[in-house]
């Protein structure tokens, strides 16, 4: 158990992120999982497999620590993207175990170390960070990625929502959210008039 203060805190936003994340793969055919949902082939799985990797390498590689996940392809000379999707043969419970593996022996590193330990980088211009700058980092990554599960998963059923009963968006229908995304096409439109 981490004391009260600014470890915990900083643990607690990553814990969030982590569970918004997981989240969005509720009630998802495999299909649904893996399908690219953008031009450069973002999928609610291949964000989970990322982040495992993520996890790993920053709370387990840089602190002395290994922890068995597939490489990042930032950090190794893997191809390029092959931790931000999942091949045929990694299921939803494989990829989904291994993020919380990873979550897991992440936590252990961060309750065993002080926020002022150092850790050696292997990739990137910093190589010696802090344990406190390696928990910011992990706070941005997972809820930058946690965001883009949220806008792909809204892009594969319209679900949409931090959490399971929407409680961070405001009361409305889906003929006032119609309305709503009508009326910010016209104010678009209006301004992209005025500005050319």
């Amino acid at each position: 158990m981490i004391e009260p203060g600014p470890k915990a805190d900083l643990q607690l936003y990553l814990q969030d992120a982590r569970d918004v994340l997981l989240l969005k793969l509720d009630g998802l055919s495999e299909y649904d999982l893996r399908r690219p949902m953008t031009p450069t082939g973002t999928n609610l799985l291949g964000l989970v497999k990322h982040l495992a990797g993520a996890e790993a390498a920053y709370f387990g590689e840089t602190f002395g620590r290994p922890f068995e996940t597939p490489p990042l392809w930032i950090a190794t000379d893997a191809e390029p993207n092959s931790d931000l999707w999942a091949t045929a043969e990694e299921s939803r419970e494989q990829i989904v175990g291994l993020y919380r593996e990873a979550c897991a022996h992440s936590d252990v590193t961060i309750a065993a170390l002080p926020l002022d330990a150092l850790g050696r980088v292997p990739w990137g211009k910093r190589s010696e960070l802090t344990l406190h700058r390696i928990l910011v980092h992990m706070i941005g990554e997972t809820h930058r990625h946690a965001g883009h599960a949220d806008i792909v998963r809204e892009l594969i059923d319209g679900s949409v929502g931090q959490r399971g009963e929407n409680d961070n968006l405001p009361p409305g229908d889906r003929s006032w959210w119609a309305e709503h995304r009508e009326r910010l096409e016209r104010v678009a439109r209006e301004a992209g008039r005025c500005g050319d």
